[in-house]
């Protein structure tokens, strides 16, 4: 797998589709949030990238969209404290970038994860950006990938699968949406200490894919393609289709907490347009080193 620290490779005019997806983005690791805006940096500068997806865990935590709405209030109100936090917010600069990459030509398309499943469209809105549903499919020349998150495939953890269909229900989401921020913030706390506790005592295969469900899921497609595993990797997933693994944006020193950050990311490139025939998938690693 090749490496680079930007994706200005030497076919920068190739590049037409970038994928990503479990960068975890929070206030907490600015390290990620610089990596996530370097990447976007990249995208900006590439002439005919015609899409950017981001599959799921964004963010480390979403709660709902009034995290960040909150703070667009109408001008002319006497506190103009608001807007003042909404330059300074740490998903600002995130939003600017993604604008005008969306000006650019770009669209934005974005997927739930398992850590932002109340993710919005209005926040998308923001940026002129479109929430997508799994499955997905996307033409690659003249194959058909199935893009997801991975979560679902994950079938052999029943607790977790139990709790998915749980919270994925509009009911559920409804109810916690309506509660305060302050109550969703330490229900979220209660949730990432019991699921931290819960992994603890799980062994690693019920975490991964179950071969089974990624038969069933691969079935109508002729490639798989998701995150959420943190273990990007390229799999034979049946004797004529392959399953490609997204990676976490990860630091690479956790101990100086140093902002260097490495990713597993794919693209899409081609020599004439977007969805031509020779059109082609790959996985590289993204670094970001400061």
């Amino acid at each position: 797998m090749q490496s680079f620290n930007h994706l200005i490779t030497t076919r920068p005019h190739q590049v037409r589709q970038v994928l990503i997806s479990d960068l975890h983005l929070s206030p907490e690791e600015p390290a990620l949030v610089q990596a996530f805006l370097a990447l976007l940096d990249d995208c900006l500068a590439l002439p005919a990238l015609k899409r950017l997806f981001i599959l799921g865990d964004w963010f480390e935590v979403w709660l709902g969209d009034d995290m960040y709405l909150s703070l667009l209030k109408e001008k002319g109100s006497e506190d103009e404290q608001p807007e003042g936090e909404q330059k300074a917010h740490w998903l600002t600069p995130l939003i600017v970038k993604l604008k005008q990459l969306r000006i650019n030509g770009c669209e934005i398309l974005v997927m739930h994860g398992n850590r932002d499943f109340l993710l919005g469209q209005p926040f998308c809105s923001l940026f002129g950006g479109e929430l997508i549903y799994e499955p997905y499919n996307l033409t690659v020349g003249q194959q058909n990938y199935r893009l997801e998150h991975g979560d679902a495939l994950c079938t052999d953890d029943k607790k977790y699968q139990f709790f998915r269909k749980v919270m994925r229900n509009r009911l559920t989401q409804w109810y916690l949406l309506n509660k305060s921020l302050e109550k969703r913030l330490a229900i979220a706390d209660n949730m990432r200490q019991r699921s931290q506790q819960n992994n603890a005592n799980k062994a690693a295969h019920i975490m991964d894919v179950n071969d089974e469900a990624v038969r069933q899921a691969i079935t109508a497609s002729d490639a798989l393609l998701h995150g959420h595993t943190h273990r990007p990797d390229i799999h034979q997933a049946t004797a004529d289709k392959k399953r490609y693994v997204l990676g976490d944006w990860r630091l690479l020193d956790k101990d100086t907490r140093q902002p260097k950050v490495s990713a597993v990311i794919g693209t899409v490139t081609a020599d004439d347009g977007l969805g031509n025939n020779d059109a082609q998938f790959e996985l590289f690693e993204f670094k970001f080193l400061t």
